[in-house]
Protein backbone atom coordinates (compact mmCIF):
# COMPACT_ATOMS: atom_id res chain seq x y z
CA UNK A 1 0.00 0.00 0.00
CA UNK A 2 1.28 3.49 -0.54
CA UNK A 3 1.74 5.60 2.31
CA UNK A 4 -0.59 8.32 3.07
CA UNK A 5 0.61 12.43 3.21
CA UNK A 6 1.01 13.82 6.71
CA UNK A 7 -1.08 16.46 7.04
CA UNK A 8 0.03 19.71 6.92
CA UNK A 9 0.59 21.04 11.02
CA UNK A 10 -0.96 24.62 10.77
CA UNK A 11 -0.39 27.22 14.19
CA UNK A 12 -2.94 27.39 16.40
CA UNK A 13 -3.63 31.18 17.73
CA UNK A 14 -2.30 30.58 20.31
CA UNK A 15 0.97 29.01 19.43
CA UNK A 16 0.92 32.12 16.90
CA UNK A 17 0.79 34.59 19.66
CA UNK A 18 3.44 33.12 21.83
CA UNK A 19 5.72 32.85 18.83
CA UNK A 20 5.28 36.35 18.49
CA UNK A 21 6.36 37.50 21.62
CA UNK A 22 9.04 35.12 21.40
CA UNK A 23 10.27 36.76 18.44
CA UNK A 24 9.42 40.19 19.84
CA UNK A 25 11.23 39.84 23.06
CA UNK A 26 14.59 38.87 21.51
CA UNK A 27 14.74 42.27 20.09
CA UNK A 28 13.14 44.39 23.29
CA UNK A 29 14.98 47.68 22.80
CA UNK A 30 14.65 48.48 19.44
CA UNK A 31 10.61 46.91 20.10
CA UNK A 32 10.16 49.48 22.70
CA UNK A 33 11.38 52.29 21.26
CA UNK A 34 8.89 51.30 18.10
CA UNK A 35 6.21 50.99 20.47
CA UNK A 36 6.65 54.39 22.12
CA UNK A 37 6.16 55.70 17.98
CA UNK A 38 3.05 54.42 18.12
CA UNK A 39 2.45 54.86 22.01
CA UNK A 40 2.52 58.67 21.46
CA UNK A 41 0.78 58.83 17.97
CA UNK A 42 -2.12 56.96 19.92
CA UNK A 43 -1.78 58.80 23.10
CA UNK A 44 -2.12 62.07 21.60
CA UNK A 45 -5.52 61.50 19.70
CA UNK A 46 -6.93 60.26 22.61
CA UNK A 47 -5.88 63.10 24.53
CA UNK A 48 -6.95 65.32 21.93
CA UNK A 49 -10.65 64.00 22.05
CA UNK A 50 -10.97 63.31 25.79
CA UNK A 51 -9.88 66.84 26.07
CA UNK A 52 -12.19 68.39 24.16
CA UNK A 53 -15.04 66.07 25.20
CA UNK A 54 -14.27 67.15 28.67
CA UNK A 55 -13.82 70.74 27.88
CA UNK A 56 -16.66 70.86 26.16
CA UNK A 57 -18.57 69.13 28.83
CA UNK A 58 -17.47 71.35 31.21
CA UNK A 59 -18.20 74.39 29.64
CA UNK A 60 -21.84 72.95 28.87
CA UNK A 61 -22.09 72.08 32.87
CA UNK A 62 -21.29 75.84 33.72
CA UNK A 63 -23.73 77.13 30.95
CA UNK A 64 -26.20 74.65 32.97
CA UNK A 65 -25.51 76.11 35.91
CA UNK A 66 -25.91 79.53 34.90
CA UNK A 67 -28.97 79.16 33.01
CA UNK A 68 -29.56 79.68 29.28
CA UNK A 69 -32.04 82.19 29.97
CA UNK A 70 -30.16 85.41 30.33
CA UNK A 71 -31.05 88.20 27.77
CA UNK A 72 -28.97 91.25 27.62
CA UNK A 73 -30.38 94.48 26.06
CA UNK A 74 -28.03 97.08 24.71
CA UNK A 75 -27.83 100.09 22.14
CA UNK A 76 -27.77 99.43 18.59
CA UNK A 77 -26.98 101.44 15.52
CA UNK A 78 -28.98 104.79 14.31
CA UNK A 79 -29.53 105.07 10.48
CA UNK A 80 -27.07 107.50 10.39
CA UNK A 81 -24.14 105.36 11.81
CA UNK A 82 -24.46 106.63 15.41
CA UNK A 83 -24.96 104.38 18.86
CA UNK A 84 -28.01 104.32 19.70
CA UNK A 85 -29.09 105.34 23.64
CA UNK A 86 -31.81 103.36 25.52
CA UNK A 87 -34.59 105.29 27.14
CA UNK A 88 -34.08 105.56 31.08
CA UNK A 89 -37.41 103.96 31.57
CA UNK A 90 -36.65 100.70 29.87
CA UNK A 91 -35.55 98.63 32.27
CA UNK A 92 -39.09 99.11 34.38
CA UNK A 93 -40.87 98.32 31.05
CA UNK A 94 -39.18 95.13 30.10
CA UNK A 95 -39.91 93.96 33.54
CA UNK A 96 -43.60 93.80 32.56
CA UNK A 97 -43.09 91.67 30.39
CA UNK A 98 -45.05 88.42 31.89
CA UNK A 99 -42.51 86.01 31.44
CA UNK A 100 -39.68 88.18 32.59
CA UNK A 101 -38.51 87.10 36.29
CA UNK A 102 -35.58 89.73 37.13
CA UNK A 103 -34.48 92.92 35.20
CA UNK A 104 -31.22 94.64 36.31
CA UNK A 105 -29.17 97.00 34.20
CA UNK A 106 -26.18 98.99 33.94
CA UNK A 107 -24.87 102.73 32.73
CA UNK A 108 -21.61 103.88 31.50
CA UNK A 109 -19.96 106.41 32.90
CA UNK A 110 -17.38 108.48 30.58
CA UNK A 111 -14.62 108.33 33.20
CA UNK A 112 -11.08 106.70 33.73
CA UNK A 113 -10.24 104.94 36.64
CA UNK A 114 -6.77 104.57 38.42
CA UNK A 115 -4.99 103.18 41.73
CA UNK A 116 -4.18 106.72 42.78
CA UNK A 117 -4.02 110.51 41.16
CA UNK A 118 -0.18 110.49 39.88
CA UNK A 119 -0.54 107.68 37.58
CA UNK A 120 -0.56 108.88 33.76
CA UNK A 121 -4.05 109.19 32.19
CA UNK A 122 -3.03 107.07 29.53
CA UNK A 123 -2.84 104.02 31.49
CA UNK A 124 -6.46 103.72 32.41
CA UNK A 125 -5.54 99.82 31.90
CA UNK A 126 -8.82 99.77 29.36
CA UNK A 127 -11.47 99.61 32.42
CA UNK A 128 -15.00 101.10 32.24
CA UNK A 129 -16.70 102.47 35.14
CA UNK A 130 -20.63 101.12 35.11
CA UNK A 131 -23.89 102.34 37.27
CA UNK A 132 -25.20 99.69 38.40
CA UNK A 133 -28.83 98.58 39.97
CA UNK A 134 -28.13 96.69 43.24
CA UNK A 135 -30.02 93.28 42.15
CA UNK A 136 -26.71 92.50 39.48
CA UNK A 137 -24.97 89.82 41.42
CA UNK A 138 -27.97 87.41 41.20
CA UNK A 139 -29.14 88.28 37.61
CA UNK A 140 -25.72 88.51 35.97
CA UNK A 141 -24.68 84.64 37.66
CA UNK A 142 -21.53 85.93 39.74
CA UNK A 143 -21.07 87.20 43.71
CA UNK A 144 -18.29 88.41 45.58
CA UNK A 145 -14.70 86.99 45.82
CA UNK A 146 -14.05 89.26 48.90
CA UNK A 147 -15.70 92.56 50.09
CA UNK A 148 -19.05 93.09 50.00
CA UNK A 149 -21.14 94.15 47.16
CA UNK A 150 -23.17 97.74 47.48
CA UNK A 151 -26.16 98.36 49.52
CA UNK A 152 -28.80 101.10 49.39
CA UNK A 153 -26.47 103.14 52.00
CA UNK A 154 -23.09 102.30 49.90
CA UNK A 155 -24.78 102.58 46.66
CA UNK A 156 -25.85 106.79 47.65
CA UNK A 157 -21.82 107.43 48.48
CA UNK A 158 -18.17 107.01 46.78
CA UNK A 159 -17.69 103.45 46.95
CA UNK A 160 -17.36 100.96 44.17
CA UNK A 161 -17.03 96.87 43.73
CA UNK A 162 -14.32 95.94 41.47
CA UNK A 163 -14.95 93.28 38.65
CA UNK A 164 -12.49 90.43 39.07
CA UNK A 165 -10.47 91.64 35.86
CA UNK A 166 -10.77 95.09 36.92
CA UNK A 167 -8.84 93.78 40.38
CA UNK A 168 -6.22 92.27 38.87
CA UNK A 169 -5.32 95.10 37.06
CA UNK A 170 -5.24 97.60 40.09
CA UNK A 171 -3.31 95.61 42.25
CA UNK A 172 -6.15 94.80 44.95
CA UNK A 173 -6.31 91.61 45.93
CA UNK A 174 -8.27 92.19 49.52
CA UNK A 175 -9.72 94.87 50.80
CA UNK A 176 -8.08 96.86 53.58
CA UNK A 177 -9.42 99.32 56.07
CA UNK A 178 -9.37 103.18 53.60
CA UNK A 179 -8.24 101.02 50.64
CA UNK A 180 -9.17 103.60 47.55
CA UNK A 181 -9.27 104.23 43.41
CA UNK A 182 -9.21 107.27 41.85
CA UNK A 183 -12.33 107.89 40.05
CA UNK A 184 -13.17 110.91 37.96
CA UNK A 185 -11.10 113.48 40.28
CA UNK A 186 -12.56 111.60 43.32
CA UNK A 187 -11.38 108.99 45.93
CA UNK A 188 -14.03 106.41 46.22
CA UNK A 189 -13.71 103.59 48.56
CA UNK A 190 -13.22 99.78 47.68
CA UNK A 191 -15.75 97.68 49.17
CA UNK A 192 -14.81 94.58 47.49
CA UNK A 193 -14.53 92.22 44.52
CA UNK A 194 -16.37 90.06 42.08
CA UNK A 195 -15.80 86.79 40.97
CA UNK A 196 -15.78 86.23 36.96
CA UNK A 197 -18.79 86.08 35.05
CA UNK A 198 -18.62 83.95 32.81
CA UNK A 199 -21.92 85.22 30.98
CA UNK A 200 -21.54 89.02 31.16
CA UNK A 201 -17.64 89.23 30.66
CA UNK A 202 -17.73 93.40 30.34
CA UNK A 203 -18.41 93.26 33.84
CA UNK A 204 -15.09 91.55 34.79
CA UNK A 205 -13.36 94.30 33.38
CA UNK A 206 -15.86 97.25 35.32
CA UNK A 207 -15.95 99.35 38.56
CA UNK A 208 -19.32 99.48 39.46
CA UNK A 209 -20.83 101.60 41.93
CA UNK A 210 -24.42 103.09 42.65
CA UNK A 211 -26.24 104.94 40.52
CA UNK A 212 -27.40 107.68 43.13
CA UNK A 213 -23.45 107.80 43.73
CA UNK A 214 -22.98 108.33 39.81
CA UNK A 215 -25.44 110.74 39.49
CA UNK A 216 -24.22 112.75 42.56
CA UNK A 217 -20.24 112.77 41.85
CA UNK A 218 -19.87 111.99 38.24
CA UNK A 219 -22.35 113.61 36.83
CA UNK A 220 -24.55 110.43 35.16
CA UNK A 221 -27.09 111.27 33.06
CA UNK A 222 -29.04 107.78 33.70
CA UNK A 223 -29.52 106.17 30.77
CA UNK A 224 -29.02 102.71 30.67
CA UNK A 225 -26.47 100.92 28.42
CA UNK A 226 -27.13 97.32 29.41
CA UNK A 227 -29.85 95.38 30.88
CA UNK A 228 -29.87 92.22 31.77
CA UNK A 229 -33.16 90.05 31.44
CA UNK A 230 -33.62 87.18 33.65
CA UNK A 231 -36.93 85.00 31.80
CA UNK A 232 -38.99 81.98 32.14
CA UNK A 233 -36.87 78.98 30.38
CA UNK A 234 -39.22 78.15 28.78
CA UNK A 235 -40.43 81.84 27.09
CA UNK A 236 -36.71 82.66 26.29
CA UNK A 237 -37.02 82.89 22.57
CA UNK A 238 -41.07 84.87 22.75
CA UNK A 239 -39.44 87.24 25.37
CA UNK A 240 -36.41 88.04 22.92
CA UNK A 241 -38.75 88.81 19.98
CA UNK A 242 -40.33 91.60 22.13
CA UNK A 243 -37.62 92.72 24.03
CA UNK A 244 -36.49 95.56 21.39
CA UNK A 245 -39.81 96.81 20.86
CA UNK A 246 -40.42 97.34 24.78
CA UNK A 247 -37.19 98.87 25.23
CA UNK A 248 -37.66 101.37 22.75
CA UNK A 249 -41.11 101.56 21.03
CA UNK A 250 -40.52 104.40 18.77
CA UNK A 251 -36.68 103.53 17.86
CA UNK A 252 -36.90 99.42 18.12
CA UNK A 253 -34.30 98.93 15.42
CA UNK A 254 -31.87 100.98 17.70
CA UNK A 255 -32.02 98.20 20.04
CA UNK A 256 -29.51 95.06 20.29
CA UNK A 257 -30.69 91.82 21.84
CA UNK A 258 -28.52 88.99 23.07
CA UNK A 259 -27.92 85.79 24.69
CA UNK A 260 -24.86 85.75 26.07
CA UNK A 261 -25.28 81.48 26.57
CA UNK A 262 -25.26 81.36 22.73
CA UNK A 263 -21.88 82.76 22.76
CA UNK A 264 -20.47 79.96 24.91
CA UNK A 265 -22.32 77.64 23.25
CA UNK A 266 -20.44 78.60 20.06
CA UNK A 267 -17.31 78.46 21.49
CA UNK A 268 -17.37 74.78 22.53
CA UNK A 269 -18.56 74.11 19.67
CA UNK A 270 -15.56 76.13 17.43
CA UNK A 271 -13.24 74.13 19.68
CA UNK A 272 -13.75 71.39 16.99
CA UNK A 273 -11.73 73.39 14.44
CA UNK A 274 -8.23 73.54 17.10
CA UNK A 275 -9.08 69.77 17.60
CA UNK A 276 -9.13 68.67 13.96
CA UNK A 277 -4.91 70.50 13.73
CA UNK A 278 -4.43 68.32 17.01
CA UNK A 279 -5.95 65.15 15.67
CA UNK A 280 -3.95 66.07 12.56
CA UNK A 281 -0.12 66.02 14.18
CA UNK A 282 -1.44 62.66 16.12
CA UNK A 283 -1.99 61.45 13.08
CA UNK A 284 1.66 62.02 12.04
CA UNK A 285 3.03 61.02 15.12
CA UNK A 286 1.09 57.58 14.52
CA UNK A 287 2.67 57.54 10.51
CA UNK A 288 6.04 58.21 12.22
CA UNK A 289 5.04 55.30 14.49
CA UNK A 290 4.03 52.78 11.70
CA UNK A 291 7.23 53.63 9.71
CA UNK A 292 9.33 52.27 12.63
CA UNK A 293 7.03 49.21 13.23
CA UNK A 294 8.11 48.29 9.64
CA UNK A 295 11.67 49.16 9.70
CA UNK A 296 11.86 46.99 12.85
CA UNK A 297 9.97 44.19 11.10
CA UNK A 298 11.78 44.59 7.79
CA UNK A 299 15.42 44.10 9.87
CA UNK A 300 14.18 41.54 12.20
CA UNK A 301 12.87 39.26 8.53
CA UNK A 302 16.96 40.09 7.85
CA UNK A 303 18.36 39.14 11.09
CA UNK A 304 15.94 35.91 11.59
CA UNK A 305 17.19 34.49 8.24
CA UNK A 306 18.65 31.48 9.69
CA UNK A 307 15.67 30.94 11.95
CA UNK A 308 13.29 31.18 8.72
CA UNK A 309 15.39 28.52 6.90
CA UNK A 310 15.01 26.65 9.59
CA UNK A 311 11.47 26.17 10.60
CA UNK A 312 10.75 25.70 6.77
CA UNK A 313 13.21 23.06 6.78
CA UNK A 314 10.93 21.53 9.92
CA UNK A 315 8.01 22.13 7.96
CA UNK A 316 6.63 25.45 8.34
CA UNK A 317 4.82 26.57 5.32
CA UNK A 318 5.38 30.15 3.76
CA UNK A 319 1.85 30.80 5.49
CA UNK A 320 2.97 30.16 8.95
CA UNK A 321 6.11 32.34 8.36
CA UNK A 322 3.76 35.18 6.63
CA UNK A 323 1.92 34.75 9.73
CA UNK A 324 4.35 34.74 12.15
CA UNK A 325 6.20 37.88 11.08
CA UNK A 326 2.56 39.60 10.56
CA UNK A 327 1.20 38.81 14.18
CA UNK A 328 4.26 40.32 15.50
CA UNK A 329 3.92 43.52 13.63
CA UNK A 330 0.36 43.93 14.52
CA UNK A 331 0.82 42.72 18.60
CA UNK A 332 3.90 45.22 18.95
CA UNK A 333 1.23 48.20 17.23
CA UNK A 334 -1.17 46.85 20.05
CA UNK A 335 1.09 46.82 22.94
CA UNK A 336 1.97 50.45 21.64
CA UNK A 337 -1.88 51.36 21.11
CA UNK A 338 -2.43 49.87 24.34
CA UNK A 339 -0.07 52.13 26.40
CA UNK A 340 -1.32 55.27 24.33
CA UNK A 341 -4.90 54.88 25.40
CA UNK A 342 -3.44 54.66 29.11
CA UNK A 343 -1.33 57.50 28.81
CA UNK A 344 -3.90 59.63 26.57
CA UNK A 345 -6.71 58.85 28.82
CA UNK A 346 -4.40 59.72 32.10
CA UNK A 347 -3.39 63.15 30.84
CA UNK A 348 -7.12 63.73 29.84
CA UNK A 349 -7.95 62.65 33.57
CA UNK A 350 -4.95 64.65 35.32
CA UNK A 351 -5.49 68.56 33.17
CA UNK A 352 -9.72 67.75 33.22
CA UNK A 353 -9.07 67.52 37.15
CA UNK A 354 -6.85 70.81 37.78
CA UNK A 355 -9.74 72.33 35.68
CA UNK A 356 -12.35 70.98 37.47
CA UNK A 357 -14.46 69.63 34.09
CA UNK A 358 -15.77 66.26 34.39
CA UNK A 359 -13.36 63.46 32.76
CA UNK A 360 -14.88 62.05 29.27
CA UNK A 361 -12.55 59.48 27.64
CA UNK A 362 -15.43 59.09 24.64
CA UNK A 363 -15.84 55.78 23.02
CA UNK A 364 -14.13 56.85 19.61
CA UNK A 365 -11.46 57.55 21.23
CA UNK A 366 -9.94 54.18 22.56
CA UNK A 367 -12.34 51.97 20.58
CA UNK A 368 -11.16 54.08 17.39
CA UNK A 369 -7.28 53.89 18.77
CA UNK A 370 -7.45 50.31 18.83
CA UNK A 371 -9.11 49.76 15.34
CA UNK A 372 -6.66 52.15 14.02
CA UNK A 373 -3.11 50.13 15.71
CA UNK A 374 -4.58 47.05 14.10
CA UNK A 375 -4.41 48.27 10.90
CA UNK A 376 -1.33 50.15 11.30
CA UNK A 377 -0.01 46.66 12.62
CA UNK A 378 -1.28 44.85 9.23
CA UNK A 379 0.42 47.62 7.21
CA UNK A 380 3.60 47.88 8.54
CA UNK A 381 3.74 44.19 8.85
CA UNK A 382 2.73 42.83 5.38
CA UNK A 383 5.61 43.72 3.00
CA UNK A 384 8.25 42.31 5.62
CA UNK A 385 5.96 38.94 6.05
CA UNK A 386 5.48 38.34 2.60
CA UNK A 387 9.66 38.64 2.34
CA UNK A 388 9.96 36.45 5.05
CA UNK A 389 7.60 33.82 3.62
CA UNK A 390 9.23 34.14 -0.26
CA UNK A 391 12.92 33.79 0.95
CA UNK A 392 14.30 30.27 -0.08
CA UNK A 393 14.58 27.81 2.51
CA UNK A 394 18.00 26.76 1.29
CA UNK A 395 19.26 30.26 0.80
CA UNK A 396 18.10 30.98 4.29
CA UNK A 397 20.09 27.89 6.04
CA UNK A 398 23.20 29.50 4.36
CA UNK A 399 23.51 31.95 7.45
CA UNK A 400 23.52 29.66 9.92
Amino acid sequence: MRGRRAPALRLLPADLLRLSGLGLGTRRLRSALSTLGIAIGVGAIVAVLGLSQSSSAGLRREISALGTNLLTVGPGQTPEGTQGQLPETAPAMIGRIAPVRTVEDTGQVPVDVYRNPFIPTVESNALAVEATSLGLLSTVGTGMAFGAWLNRATAQEPVVVLGAAAATRLGIDRVFPGERVWLGDHWFYVSGALRPAPLTPEIDSSVLIGYPAAERYLGFNGHPTEVYVRTAPSQVNAVDGVLAATANPHHPDEVAVSQPSAALVAEADASATLDSLLLGLGGVALLVGAIGVANVMAIAVLERRSEIGLRRALGATRADIAAQFLAESVLLSLVGGAAGIVLGAGATAVYASTRGWPVVVPATAWAGSIGLTLVVGVVAGILPAVRAARMSPTRALWSI
